[in-house]
Parts: structure tokens; C-alpha cells; sequence
């Protein structure tokens, strides 16, 4: 019979000696593993995951995907046509099988904690809390606008960011683009003499007044088709109607945030951004008597005026802001090739306007790759939960304003309207058990 420590031996100095084969062999590791050749190393990929991801969503999916260093793994959406759409674009880019599909935030957030971001393009009603729901299940968020349905929502996006140590984006792309960027930095850096006015767009259909009445009730589909239920969130219930879930809940007091809050999520923090207000809002809003909003006058506390204006009086094309100085102009908006300004000469400074930008921030002109940047390095993105926050207070003050059909006076630091509880009981809503934050 062989000796136990002869064998053990033996094989000791058989395993030992294969090691060292390995060690001595060459190690052949791809150059992606490694993230040459243009790869992104696995240990610096950001794993992204999707929660309602729809219509815009679809841009802003693509988008993403395009960014090097991108792993799309998985979507929640409580549409499962949408879940299978979402799955088979995402499969087809990425030449595999492997996107899961969830139909619930809160098992989708729980079931993936490889997940490092997520992409939110839900309704308007979902926005804030899928918002925080993720950055408490330890996820960075780029979210679609508007981002928040009350004062009291976005104070609750900025302390879960906080709290939470996490990065966030929303979809304010207009700060990230050239044209928007050289207005707002002349008029912030003074190169159009001191700012008096600025103005900042809000959309051209629907009113302020949203509606308050239902759609007529019809019989709800399975759960898994469509989760009716989930679909309405927060919001108070009633009865199922297939137009809502196809889009039909705009002009809806409980799921929308009126013209103002359709564009004036995008052109108040650009115009407040020109002004050095981006952290603040105005103090004083003045109400006007017609459906929209149209010509109201907000006012800063450092004097400056921003004025609310539908159609194209300021510029052409949509989702503009312009800012006007002692010495000039400038506006901009969506399909300009250049700004707009009141002397030709002031655009011979784009290049050095735009290079003196980055140089400052260091930020990308690509919105999505500023969010991707800061997820590495840990830095505050340009449309910051703060930014984001205060440009919605600035849209819901301003609705408050044309619900209440009075001028309103507002203190951005206690974040409250001044000797008004009418107005300061709408500065939040009641939220449905169970979607609550």
C-alpha cells in the first residue's frame, strides 16, 4: 500500500509543477478585456439599466448605447409590449440574448445590483419618484424632464441625491449644446452689459389650467399587459382608459405640469443658468389674464427679469431663451445653425466663448456624456438635482400663480410663498400608498 505523504507528496510536486508551466507560459488576454484598441476595460464599463423607456425614451436609449463604455442590461416597464420592444432593439444592438425584463421598479431595483445607472423615461408622474426610489437602491439616474411634479418633489430628488451620494442628470440637454451654451455664457459673463431681461419659452398648445376630470371608464387589460395600477403611481385613482397609457394623460392636472412645465422645464434653467440663478428662483411672480401664462414678468432677487412668452416674439423655433443687456442680445433655440444676436460682431467670439465654457467646467457638449462622465468621476453634472430642483420650482410657482389667478410673492431659501397658505398648500400633493418616497 503507497505511503499517505509519499502520494500527497507526489502530488504536491505534480501540482506545483504545472503552476509553474503557467506561469511560465505566455498569458495571451484580449486587448479588450484590457481596454485597448479603442475598448473600455470591464472594471471601467458603467452596467445601465432602463425604467420606462418609450417614445423619447427610445432617443435617449440609442444615445446612450452609442457611448463607449456602455453595458445595457436590463428594462422595467410596466407595458409588457414596451418590455419586448426595449428588449429586442437592445438584443439586436447588442448581438445577444441577454436583456431582462422586469415589469416592477421595486424588484427590478432589488433583483440588480450590478446596475450602476439607470435611464428614466417614464410619464411626468414618475419621474421624481422612480428618481429616488433608484438613487436609494444606490443607482445614478439620468431622467427625463419635467422632473418633478412639486416643490415638494424636487426638494425630495435633491436630499435622496445628498443623502445618497449619487449622480444625477435630467434631461435638460438644451445646457449641454453649443448655440445655448454661448448665449447663457454671454449673458453671464457680461459680454452683453448688465442683464435686465431674459426670456424663456413655454409651449405653444394646451393652458395652465389643466383638467380635472376623468376619461370615460373602460375595462382594465391583465396586470400583465398592462399594470394599470403601477401606470398611475402616486396619483389618486380612477378608472382605466387606454388613452392615457398611449400618451392622452398631457393636460391632466394629475400626470402633467401644464405649457409652462412642458418647455419651461427646459427654458428656465437655461434662462436662470445666463442669469447666475441656477441654484435660486424668482421672488415675485406677476400674474396674467389669459390661459397660458404668455407675457408673465418673474422677478429675481438681484432685479433681473424673466419673462414668460409663447410663440416666436424672441426668436424662432422652439424651447428658446434669450437674454438682453445694456450692450446687446442673445437667443437661441432649437434648429438654429448660429445664435441669434443683436450685432453680427458678438458671434466672432463663439469659438472663445464656447473654449473658455470647457475649459471652466471641464464638462462634455453632449448631455449624456456629461452624465457618464461625472458616474466615473463622481463630479456634479451640469443639470444637477439643485438646478433641476430650482428651474421647477420656478415652473410650478408659475402655475400656482395662473391657478390662483393672483400675483404671488416667493422666498427661494425657505422655499415657501410669503403670507399665502393657499398658494403654499400646493406646493405639494397627496401621494397614493404605495407609491410614496
Amino acid at each position: 500500500m503507497p505511503d499517505k505523504s509519499s502520494f500527497s507528496r507526489r502530488r504536491f510536486l505534480k501540482s506545483a509543477a504545472g503552476a509553474g508551466a503557467l506561469v511560465a507560459a505566455p498569458q495571451i488576454i484580449p486587448s479588450t478585456v484590457l481596454g485597448k484598441d479603442g475598448a473600455v476595460a470591464p472594471s471601467d464599463r458603467i452596467v445601465v439599466g432602463g425604467i420606462g423607456i418609450q417614445g423619447r425614451g427610445m432617443h435617449d436609449l440609442q444615445w446612450i448605447m452609442s457611448k463607449p463604455g456602455v453595458q445595457f442590461v436590463a428594462i422595467c416597464d410596466l407595458q409588457k409590449k414596451q418590455r419586448l420592444a426595449v428588449k429586442a432593439f437592445v438584443d439586436q444592438k447588442n448581438g445577444n440574448q441577454d436583456c431582462a425584463m422586469y415589469p416592477e421598479i421595486n424588484e427590478f431595483l432589488a433583483a440588480r445590483p450590478d446596475i450602476d445607472a439607470v435611464l428614466i423615461a417614464t410619464g411626468d408622474r414618475w419621474h421624481a419618484l422612480a428618481s429616488i426610489l433608484s438613487m436609494r437602491a444606490k443607482k445614478d439616474v439620468y431622467t427625463e424632464k419635467p422632473s418633478c411634479m412639486t416643490i415638494a418633489e424636487g426638494r425630495a430628488v435633491v436630499e435622496t441625491a445628498r443623502r445618497y451620494g449619487r449622480v444625477y442628470q435630467t434631461g435638460t440637454q438644451r445646457l449641454s449644446e453649443p448655440n445655448h451654451v454661448f448665449c447663457i455664457e454671454m449673458a453671464r459673463t457680461g459680454r452683453l452689459g448688465k442683464i435686465h431681461t431674459a426670456y424663456a419659452h413655454i409651449a405653444p398648445w394646451d393652458a395652465a389650467e389643466m383638467r380635472h376630470d376623468w376619461l370615460p371608464a373602460v375595462p382594465e387589460p391583465p396586470k400583465e399587459e398592462v399594470d394599470w395600477n403601477a401606470w398611475l403611481g402616486s396619483c389618486p385613482w380612477r378608472p382605466y382608459n387606454p388613452s392615457y397609457v398611449a400618451g392622452g394623460w398631457r393636460g391632466f392636472y394629475d400626470f402633467h405640469t401644464s405649457c409652462i412645465g412642458e418647455w419651461g422645464a427646459h427654458t428656465f434653467a437655461q434662462a436662470q443658468a445666463g442669469l447666475d440663478c441656477g441654484e435660486s428662483s424668482p421672488i415675485e411672480y406677476e400674474y396674467v389674464a389669459n390661459d397660458s401664462g404668455d407675457g408673465m414678468v418673474t422677478h429675481f432677487a438681484n432685479g433681473v427679469k424673466m419673462v414668460l412668452s409663447r410663440g416666436n416674439k424672441y426668436w424662432s423655433g422652439s424651447c428658446g431663451e434669450r437674454f438682453d443687456g445694456t450692450d446687446g442680445w442673445a437667443a437661441a433655440a432649437d434648429g438654429y445653425d448660429q445664435p441669434a444676436v443683436s450685432s453680427p460682431s458678438l458671434l466672432n467670439e463663439f469659438k472663445q466663448v464656447i473654449g473658455e465654457y470647457v475649459a471652466r467646467t471641464g464638462r462634455s457638449l453632449d448631455h449624456m456624456q456629461n452624465f457618464l462622465d461625472c458616474v466615473r468621476t463622481r463630479e456634479r453634472t451640469v443639470a444637477n438635482p439643485e438646478v433641476m430642483h430650482h428651474s421647477m420650482t420656478t415652473v410650478h410657482a408659475a402655475n400656482i400663480c395662473m391657478w390662483l389667478k393672483r400675483s404671488l410673492k416667493f422666498d427661494p431659501v425657505k422655499e415657501e410663498f410669503v403670507n399665502d397658505d393657499e398658494a403654499n398648500r400646493l406646493r405639494s400633493r397627496a401621494m397614493r400608498e404605495p407609491y410614496v418616497y
